[in-house]
């Protein structure tokens, strides 16, 4: 039997094997709930390639060490493959193609030698990492590599006997793997149902390069149809068929996991298990073959599913989900782009609109929203009362403003009330033209949404969304991040487009111009200080220099901590986590005081009503935790 005829039925095996396993795991995806009309077409298969090389490696290239293997390894495969299908498939036998196969064929054993080295060599193998079938991986991988390199360095004359046997079977066991395996849900279904996630992605917007005139910006949470009965999912064929696809296309590279403040907390949820759950639900069985970190405090091998089973108790936990603080901090690290928030509040949806099990403190707040505008229940009234003594002029009908003062929810706090003046004190000194809505103001909903409440936030945005419209105002200006997001992304779907922006970046541009002239104070630069990066600010918006910029003109040094910017640590007061309370074994603040500690920070800054009430809340010898617009305020005195 000669090997060309030997390469060429492997070729056709794997092509029939790849085919099985497009067919075998695009049955499971099929299972869930179809997408809007038109939003997909074949077309997006065009998008893989730039999407793979730049949005997917933009991810992976903040580990240096595994993009460089992952280039090697995934992209000699794919060329030695295409090679191999073009040089033995179209029966072109040219040496010339042999030569290239075999470059390709050892970049990709190269490649799956430093994979291998990752898991095996170093001396601190990750333990975010899944272990299992995913240790064994790079022997397969290489295992082909190496028999298409003996295969095309060997001469024709040796390739007989035993050694003809030995190259079929190290070729065949890496191709199975990555065919027939990936059917059966080996690791290998990551990289097939990875490419096809990237065509069909639940987020197209994400891969746009602006998002001025989006309806649905990247980090905006999409808006069910509730006249169609979309109320959340409660079983694994009730996601949208492509977000099925994309649990799929999970690497369990635990980049997730890592990031996760509950996780770090010792708080039920995994959002890695949590992906691979769904995934042991979209197809049957249970846990059981999971191979990487546990959910802390929930044992593996206990739970299953099935596509028409319920989620919640027989495979998840609902504790789990009400974990999550949705700081998307395990999207932002994940190298395949999966949208484990939108999962986890899909899922809430239904525990809240269809079960009306909300832990905690989340049933009285969302009736407090309901009845009164308020979360605490409050005479909306009053929310300006701490104002009254520094002429902050009332929002009118027919007068228009430059800037309108959204302050939220956190103006009935005491402590919020700090920040709030020290922002108008500031306003009045740079003589900016603002109002505020007074009495009319009511919230913008945005934690009856991450409760699930969809029908509640709707309400609410409608409600504001109408009062806004009766006054004439330039933009938009609020202390509060989660204020901001849910009035410049959010009500975007329900017709409300305004201009929102934060206080630091005001504040920043009118020391830009001119317009403020804070003096650097001694007494700051004498003492050591960090900034805070709340999550919905960041991560959320994209806004991480403003402040910075703003403390610096002030004489302020900021010393990093560990987890900074667009990868900062969550304070744990966001997504409703403080009104459900899910015990851990420890609290998310503590970790963050923490990682303030550990540089010897003396004053924390912060630009957050909530990251300043979990940071302060913490006990014992900390920092103070002090919003920058204090800070700018206190060096204009």
């Amino acid at each position: 039997m000669s090997p060309v005829f030997v390469i060429t039925v492997l070729l056709w095996l794997s092509v029939a094997g790849l085919a099985f396993a497009l067919v075998k795991r695009s049955a499971y995806w099929r299972e869930g709930r179809a997408t809007a009309a038109g939003a997909y077409g074949w077309t997006n298969l065009l998008a893989i390639p730039k999407r793979y090389f730049v949005d997917l490696h933009h991810v992976v290239a903040r580990d240096p060490y595994i993009a460089k293997t992952h280039v090697a390894t995934a992209g000699g495969a794919i060329l030695a493959m295409a090679l191999v299908f073009v040089n033995y498939g179209l029966a072109i036998y040219s040496p010339w193609l042999d030569r290239l196969i075999f470059l390709a064929a050892l970049v990709m054993l190269v490649g799956a030698v430093f994979v291998w080295r990752r898991r095996h060599g170093a001396k601190a193998v990750p333990a975010r990492l899944s272990r299992g079938p995913w240790d064994h991986l790079p022997l397969l991988l290489g295992s082909f590599a190496l028999g298409l390199v003996l295969f095309i360095a060997l001469p024709a004359s040796a390739m007989s006997g035993a050694l003809a046997v030995i190259v079929a079977l190290l070729i065949a066991a890496g191709a199975f793997a990555m065919t027939f395996g990936a059917a059966r849900g080996g690791p290998m279904k990551h990289a097939l149902a990875g490419l096809l996630h990237l065509a069909f992605h639940p987020r197209q917007e994400r891969f746009a390069e602006r998002h001025d005139n989006d309806v649905v910006p990247p980090t905006a949470l999409k808006a069910p149809l509730l006249d169609a009965k979309e109320y959340g999912v409660g079983k694994p064929v009730e996601f949208r068929w492509n977000q099925l696809l994309s649990f799929d296309a999970c690497v369990q590279c635990g980049k997730c996991e890592a990031a996760c403040p509950a996780f770090a907390a010792g708080q039920p949820l995994n959002p890695k298990k949590l992906i691979q759950d769904l995934v042991t639900g979209m197809v049957g069985g249970t846990d059981a073959g999971y191979a990487g970190s546990p959910t802390p405090g929930i044992p593996v091998g206990k739970h299953g599913g099935a596509p028409g089973k319920p989620l919640i108790s027989s495979l998840i936990e609902a504790d789990t989900l009400w974990s999550c603080t949705t700081c998307r901090a395990c999207v932002q690290e994940c190298p395949m782009l999966i949208e484990h928030v939108d999962a986890i509040v899909d899922m809430r949806r239904n525990q809240t609109l269809v079960e009306g099990s909300v832990p905690g403190k989340g049933p009285i707040t969302l009736a407090n929203l309901r009845e009164t505008g308020s979360s605490n229940g409050y005479d909306i009234g009053a929310r300006y009362d701490w104002a009254v003594d520094l002429q902050v002029q009332v929002a009118q009908p027919g007068r228009p403003v430059d800037v309108l003062l959204i302050a939220g929810e956190g103006a009935f706090d005491m402590r919020y009330q700090r920040t709030l003046r020290a922002l108008v004190k500031v306003l009045n000194r740079a003589g900016i033209d603002y109002a505020v809505l007074g009495g009319v103001e009511t919230d913008t909903g945005d934690t009856a949404r991450r409760l699930g409440d969809e029908a509640t936030f709707q309400q609410l945005a409608h409600k504001l969304i109408g009062t806004l419209s009766q006054y004439s105002f330039r933009k938009i200006v609020t202390a509060d991040p989660h204020v901001l997001h849910s009035l410049r992304n959010e009500y975007r779907a329900l017709g409300g487009f305004y201009e929102v922006q934060h206080h630091t970046a005001l504040i920043e541009q009118l020391v830009a111009s001119g317009k403020l002239t804070p003096r650097a104070v001694a007494a700051f630069a004498d003492r050591k200080i960090t900034y805070h990066d709340p999550c919905y600010l960041g991560r959320y918006n994209g806004e991480t220099e403003a402040p910075r910029r703003l403390l610096k003109t002030i004489g302020i040094k900021v010393v990093e901590m560990e987890r900074n910017g667009m990868r900062g640590r969550c304070c744990g007061g966001g997504g409703g986590a403080p009104l459900t309370d899910i015990p851990g074994k420890r609290r998310i603040p503590d970790i963050r005081i923490d990682d303030a500690k550990t540089i010897g920070a003396e004053i924390v800054a912060v630009g957050c009503p909530n990251c300043t009430a979990m940071l302060e809340g913490v006990v014992g010898p900390r920092p103070e935790v002090l919003d920058v617009a204090e800070l700018v305020a206190a060096a204009l005195e």
